[in-house]
């Protein structure tokens, strides 16, 4: 492998890298400290059994002499497809930096499940399976902003692009005798959707486990996580550095206001009760004070508040069980157990019944709830029988 620090080197390796119909892509990054992942170390690889072929993009060394441009328009590149495993949190890092998403991309970790894997696989898992290779984990846990690297962890990084290569090929392969490239492509179109990748702080206070009761504490909920959102973004701290999830349920329910209130709080850190953060917390409760019922976003039902039939639901797990089985298909990714509720409760417009899988999994769960297939056991195997 190669190290490469300068703008030039990047230059040479991605010229030769766009001669060939795939690289590898993997990232080392911190985000403990940040709000936005930290890149630390980037490592990508192309077809080939020499050194070259691998290399090592050291952005923390390279500081001032190294441009990733020449990379993000290899991501651009549509005649070289761009390999990750589980890309989600490195795409979300080009994005941030240049607003650029690789494509076309193919996950690893999304093909593996397609292929039944098993649901959301490791890429430990794939490597062993496909290219009966062992990964060392030693490295793991290594704090990737650290300066200089070992040896140990340099191949520790290179590992993950180099192994990845054989495992798209099977991948890649495996979904074309099985005609399921297009159950990938799909789920590759939400990973290249630029909107998987904005957090609005409008809609922060949806992450936030908690079941607002009046409207009074769902707005202060909705202000309150608004402003944390955009203060942690701004400032690019976590989210946990402005105040933890159960101050800001605290907050919202208390609604203090003046900073002789946020004194009161049991769950508000010191930091929070004074200067921008306590200012930031009390402009948002007034704020909410001021918001109409119908300015309030909706709430979705509860789930025990869903008129679901225990009975239809327990026949959909059944039904879901014996599809993934019959299709070498993960179970999670066909469709959740909220969703399986959702549409024993009537429900019809969820990814469990659309695309790839409604071929699988929701026609026949439609039919179910409609009375028109039953299910029956057939040897060890459960099958669907029109009815």
């Amino acid at each position: 492998m190669q190290i490469i620090t300068t703008t030039e080197a990047l230059v040479a390796f991605c010229d030769r890298a766009a001669q060939h119909p795939f690289v590898t892509v993997d990232t080392e990054f911190l985000r403990e400290r940040t709000y936005y992942s930290k890149l630390c170390l980037l490592q990508i690889a192309y077809p080939g059994d020499t050194d070259e072929a691998v290399a090592i993009v050291d952005p923390i060394i390279g500081a001032d002499g190294l441009s990733l441009a020449p990379l993000y328009a290899l991501f651009q590149n549509p005649d070289v497809v761009k390999v990750f495993h589980a890309a989600r949190q490195d795409l979300e890092i080009f994005y941030v930096d240049a607003g650029v998403i690789p494509k076309p991309l193919f996950d690893t970790q999304v093909a593996g499940m397609v292929c039944g894997f098993g649901d959301q696989v490791s890429y430990e898992t794939l490597v062993r399976k496909i290219a009966r290779a062992e990964v060392d984990k030693s490295s793991r846990f290594t704090d990737w902003s650290s300066r200089p690297l070992t040896e140990a962890q340099l191949r520790y990084a290179a590992a993950d692009v180099t192994h990845l290569r054989s495992v798209y090929i099977h991948l890649a392969e495996r979904l074309a005798r099985n005609g399921r490239e297009h159950w990938v492509a799909e789920e590759m179109a939400i990973l290249m959707d630029p909107a998987t990748y904005r957090t609005d702080p409008a809609d922060a206070w949806e992450r936030v486990r908690t079941r607002p009761g009046s409207n009074k504490m769902l707005a202060a909920l909705v202000e309150l996580a608004r402003f944390r959102e955009e203060y942690a973004q701004g400032r690019d701290v976590p989210r946990s550095r402005v105040f933890k999830d159960d101050a800001l349920v605290e907050l919202a329910t208390t609604r203090p206001q003046s900073e002789a209130d946020l004194s009161k709080s049991r769950l508000l850190l010191r930091e929070g009760r004074r200067g921008d953060i306590a200012e930031g917390i009390l402009a948002a409760v007034k704020r909410a004070a001021g918001l109409r019922p119908e300015d309030l976003p909706r709430q979705s039902d509860p789930r025990e508040q869903l008129q679901v039939n225990p009975a239809l639901a327990d026949l959909l797990r059944v039904l879901l069980k014996a599809k993934s089985d019959s299709e070498g298909v993960a179970a999670r990714l066909i469709a959740s157990s909220a969703e399986l509720d959702a549409i024993a409760a009537g429900g019809r417009d969820m990814p469990a019944l659309q695309g790839w899988r409604r071929e699988v999994f929701g026609e026949d769960a439609i039919q179910l709830c409609e009375g028109r297939v039953g299910l029956a056991a057939k040897g060890q195997n459960v099958v669907t029988v029109r009815l």
